[in-house]
């Protein structure tokens, strides 16, 4: 609780007051006006809604079908085997998994050159192109993320009662229509909590396009994201602290916004 008050609330009210003030007098929306008329603003809206539309349903159901498949494989050792190696990636840091990709990325000493150059990707500049962000950025969140958001799954799919596991079974009921028609329900609460989270996170964007900015030499702009739009503001030329405190309060307003929508139409606290 101490924890979440100083890192969480106080600073998120710190936020509120900044944004709704300039030099410590009361300005209304002046600074979210100022904002929202700044020509760098919408792009990054769009950049990052992209990404996380893409992400969001690649992680919805890449996710449950990798989670079905492990807990479908009856070989113990198999399945701890495929648990572990699909966690590793999530146990680096975002900024050394960017790093990783950065190799991967450069057509002049990735390993997977002879992949990139069939999608006509000849050198790194070709590979990070504006057009190209949202699915390198989804790729690199989900070899992040994904991992352990399959053992999470995996847990979920463990809490199902062998009882109506074996009904289905009896029923004749097949891979498929078990998945369907029994696990995936069942899951529901954790997909909605994974739904919610993937939001807050994916909406924060920042490390990723931040370091291609700086490795591609400002092919990848420096206010690709909202979050890298509100530190343009904030440790810029403009030392706009104000301004960026709008952002990050936008940022936490929508993020909100779409998990209680996820909440309350995924019924996530509602009884069984």
């Amino acid at each position: 609780m101490l924890l979440l008050l100083a890192f969480g609330i106080v600073p998120m009210l710190y936020a509120l007051y900044l944004a709704f003030t300039k030099r410590g007098q009361f300005v209304a929306l002046d600074n979210f006006v100022k904002v929202f008329g700044d020509f760098r603003f919408f792009p990054a809206v769009q950049h990052v809604a992209l990404f996380v539309a893409i992400w969001l349903v690649s992680l919805l159901l890449l996710v449950v079908v990798l989670a079905l498949i492990v807990q479908a494989v009856r070989v113990r050792w198999v399945s701890a085997t495929t648990r572990f190696l699909f966690y590793i990636p999530g146990a680096l840091a975002g900024s050394a998994s960017v790093l990783l990709w950065l190799f991967l990325l450069d057509p002049s000493v990735s390993p997977i050159a002879v992949l990139l150059q069939q999608f006509g990707f000849d050198s790194f500049i070709t590979t990070v192109a504006q057009t190209n962000l949202p699915v390198i950025f989804t790729i690199i969140a989900f070899w992040v993320g994904a991992g352990g958001w399959i053992i999470i799954m995996f847990g979920a799919l463990n809490t199902i009662s062998t009882d109506v596991m074996e009904a289905a079974r009896i029923d004749g009921a097949g891979p498929l229509k078990t998945a369907w028609y029994i696990q995936i329900p069942l899951m529901r609460k954790w997909i909605v909590y994974m739904a919610i989270v993937s939001i807050a996170a994916g909406s924060q964007l920042f490390v990723e396009p931040r370091v291609l900015s700086q490795a591609s030499r400002g092919v990848v702009p420096k206010d690709y994201s909202l979050n890298q739009l509100a530190y343009q503001f904030a440790f810029g030329t403009q030392s706009d602290y104000n301004g960026s405190a709008a952002i990050s309060i936008l940022l936490l307003v929508v993020a909100a916004g779409l998990a209680a929508i996820f909440v309350f139409r995924g019924g996530l606290f509602d009884r069984d």
